[in-house]
């Protein structure tokens, strides 16, 4: 007899709010792990696949009905004990996205991960630890950084969202010069600011690159 395993979506969904690493999480209320934090998830329905699940309980129950998140599948995490009440295969899912709103469930939370990583439920801890790397990774090859930032921004602007995402000082001087060499990353405006404080800085918008050249490799020594 083949044996019938169910299949669960859980969704990493990731913003930068209040110059903070936010994810979207619930406490649960009922055991197990009653009173820890929880990521957003259900199971599959069977008659549809798991992209369209993960839109489905993006919009249920995160609470994001609408939302400008792109999502892509993160891992698969099947180990038997991974759920005390039954084996549970799940598809983990990454929402990485500048500005959400709050959700639309009373239940569901934006919070820091720094204050998320000590104890969650199930295996929810490494999920969102894979979900962060591969974050971070992404902020690596891709212009997404700038997504965080006003539609024009200076490159102090940036280096924060890179600071923040990375849980990391990064050296003033060395990143603006990996920012301005990188090909189609950022496009002068041709205007100045001054919100920064001190002298006057050059204003950017986000230019057409879909991926860094060079990237912006994240070294010992930044």
């Amino acid at each position: 007899m083949v044996p019938r395993i169910p299949v669960s979506v859980d969704l990493v969904v990731l913003t930068v709010r209040f110059q903070a690493l936010c994810a979207l999480v619930w406490r649960r209320d009922k055991p197990p792990y009653e009173g820890r934090w929880a990521l957003s998830g259900g199971f599959i329905h069977l008659d549809e696949d798991l992209p369209a699940a993960a839109e489905r309980i993006l919009a249920e129950r995160a609470g994001l009905p609408g939302a400008p998140v792109h999502l892509e599948q993160l891992q698969t995490y099947g180990y038997p004990d991974r759920d005390p009440r039954q084996r549970v295969l799940s598809v983990a899912y990454l929402g990485l996205a500048p500005d959400l709103p709050a959700s639309t469930e009373a239940h569901m939370s934006w919070q820091p991960v720094s204050s998320l990583l000590r104890e969650m439920a199930f295996d929810h801890r490494r999920i969102m630890v894979d979900g962060i790397e591969r974050a971070r990774g992404k902020l690596e090859y891709t212009p997404l950084g700038a997504a965080f930032c006003p539609p024009e921004f200076t490159v102090a602007e940036l280096r924060r969202v890179y600071e923040i995402v990375w849980g990391r000082v990064l050296d003033p001087r060395n990143f603006h010069r990996k920012v301005t060499k990188a090909e189609g990353f950022l496009v002068p405006t041709g205007d100045t600011t001054t919100r920064d404080g001190g002298r006057p800085a050059k204003l950017y918008r986000r230019g057409p690159a879909t991926m860094l050249h060079p990237p912006m490799l994240r070294s010992l020594k930044d």
